[in-house]
């Protein structure tokens, strides 16, 4: 496998009737390495277009949501969305991707905090595919519902969630019944709904969780059994491989974020399949 994680889980996401003329994925760093890259690519483009081969039109970047606010004025003020922020809330509702809108977009920014979140998404296929190959998370089979309990454990700990705090409560207003009053009762809401939801409100929770609280050190504690001779970085890209092709698998849900948006390019690149 090519050293290139996040481009080859990207591209394991792709749907599956996507055969032809697919979309080609570069790692470019972090959040602003990306968005430094897509903007300089443009300006070159812009600087002597009858030289260049890049078709603006068909150039995207995905970013991490995160939790730090982002400015893009500062890197290219005709962007039409000043921040990831206002890309998020207009790209997205109650963790549904606002399919009347990606058009609208070239920064696509993930619908959870992080990449790694996907890795975890409450769905049991997911866990299946955790079951199947007998990972572990600290020292026992690794269970979702484990992991979304010892993350909520840390919400009241998270200097980071805490400094971004009133930008959480934006992400996590539609969820009616946790406490957003300060960190400390966020935690105490969630871990008490959660115990007394069930089904479609659990999930609903564990996204908000996912939307706010950082899951790449939990995922990074997701290890291969101990007959498994691959190094632990390996065992996890070869998971997140699988986890990207469930996801190809079901590009047609909205809640599959990088899959359906990649579903809806290429309805936009081929309108003809939309008739």
């Amino acid at each position: 496998m090519e050293d290139f994680p996040d481009a080859n889980f990207y591209r394991a996401c792709v749907p599956r009737d996507w055969r032809q003329k697919i979309p080609t994925f570069f790692n470019c760093g972090d959040r602003n390495d990306v968005l430094n890259t897509y903007f300089n690519l443009l300006r070159l483009h812009e600087e002597n277009p009858e030289a260049s081969y890049l078709n603006p039109q068909q150039l995207f970047a995905i970013v991490d949501l995160d939790l730090q606010k982002k400015d893009l004025k500062d890197l290219d003020d005709s962007y039409p969305f000043k921040d990831l922020e206002q890309i998020f809330e207009d790209l997205y509702e109650k963790s549904l991707i606002k399919v009347n809108r990606v058009r609208q977009h070239r920064i696509w920014v993930t619908g959870l905090i992080h990449k790694e979140s996907y890795f975890i998404f409450p769905d049991i296929h997911i866990q299946s595919i955790l079951s199947e190959h007998s990972a572990v998370y600290r020292d026992s089979a690794a269970r979702l519902e484990n992991i979304y309990l010892d993350m909520a454990d840390k919400i009241k700990d998270d200097a980071d969630l805490k400094d971004n705090f009133s930008r959480v409560k934006g992400r996590i207003s539609h969820c009616q019944n946790l406490e957003l009053s300060e960190v400390e009762n966020l935690q105490v809401s969630w871990q008490k709904q959660y115990q007394v939801s069930h089904d479609n409100s659990q999930s609903e929770l564990v996204l908000a969780l996912l939307t706010i609280k950082k899951a790449k050190q939990y995922w990074l504690e997701v290890e291969p059994p101990e007959d498994n001779t691959s190094p632990p970085e390996r065992y996890r890209e070869q998971l997140a491989l699988q986890i990207g092709r469930f996801y190809a698998d079901n590009s047609d849900n909205p809640g599959c974020h990088i899959s359906h948006l990649l579903k809806l390019l290429k309805l936009e690149l081929n309108p003809r399949e939309q008739e």
